[in-house]
């Protein structure tokens, strides 16, 4: 059995976790909500041996490199750190009304990756052959995962609190089934502090691996500049709800906009921009 069938299986359990989710959230059936989590589940557990197949794979080929190396390999790992996150969150909350606000992240990265990029297994370029690459990749795609599931529930805490219906008026139809407003933001809060200094680790790895490979700690390419921006919105997001105090729908927003800049600095970068890191795309 190949890496490849276990990916196409993966992105299949995704679609139909989804899918759950989604039936879930239509007509508040529990049992189509607790099918979407163990089908997440199962996909994650097929997803894992799946990338430490195609890891035995390049050894195999003669390469000899963790799958984290180009862009197929690096939004198959984004998508496997997303439902890792989502499933620490499920397995503490129980609101399965989440996954519909999160799997659909996964499912979208693993179906472009399947359908639309190059699959093959490439020897590293030069700047790539260092143990920096699994210290700096493995950090930056947890934080990015957790930025992914802030976004999810900001997301579900604007629908909420747009309908100006409060916690005590919520009680039938698909809001009834959200997490209490105050829970949701707190969800949002927790996933930031938990992605917010794995993305500093992964800029400070990264600075160690430019230096290793480049000589220069810091030489503000789009990537790095980008990562740097992604850095100071989460700060924002941090500094204000510190010493502003700044909860809600304003945080919502911002975990929001967080999220549509990580998503750029990754994929926008990469493939509309050209730099030291041209090597990501596809």
């Amino acid at each position: 059995m190949s890496s490849s069938l276990l990916f196409n299986i993966t992105t299949f359990a995704y679609l139909v976790s989804m899918l759950c989710f989604f039936i879930h959230l239509a007509f508040r059936n529990s049992q189509a909500g607790a099918a979407g989590s163990y089908t997440a589940y199962g996909g994650l557990m097929i997803q894992s041996v799946a990338i430490l197949l195609r890891w035995k794979e390049s050894y195999d080929l003669g390469m000899g490199h963790a799958p984290l190396s180009n862009l197929y390999e690096s939004v198959v790992f984004f998508s496997w750190t997303i439902i890792l996150i989502f499933a620490f969150v499920d397995l503490k909350y129980r609101y399965r009304i989440i996954g519909a606000f999160v799997v659909p992240f996964a499912l979208l990265g693993m179906a472009w990756a399947q359908l639309g990029l190059n699959s093959g297994i490439e020897p590293l370029v030069p700047a790539l052959q260092s143990n920096w690459l699994l210290y700096h990749v493995i950090t930056c795609f947890l934080g990015y995962a957790a930025f992914a599931v802030a976004c999810g529930v900001s997301i579900m805490y604007l629908i909420a609190t747009r309908t100006g219906i409060n916690e005590e008026g919520r009680k039938g139809g698909i809001l009834a089934m959200f997490p209490p407003t105050r829970l949701l933001d707190d969800i949002n809060y927790k996933a930031i502090m938990v992605g917010f200094p794995l993305l500093t680790l992964g800029i400070v790895t990264g600075a160690a691996w430019a230096n290793y490979a480049w000589g220069t700690y810091w030489s503000w390419d789009p990537k790095e500049t980008w990562s740097l921006i992604v850095w100071f919105v989460y700060a924002a997001f941090l500094h204000a709800r510190f010493t502003r105090g700044w909860v809600g729908r304003r945080t919502a927003w911002l975990s929001i906009t967080g999220f549509a800049a990580t998503i750029f600095c990754y994929l926008g970068v990469n493939l509309l921009l050209s730099g030291l890191h041209s090597y990501g795309g596809n």
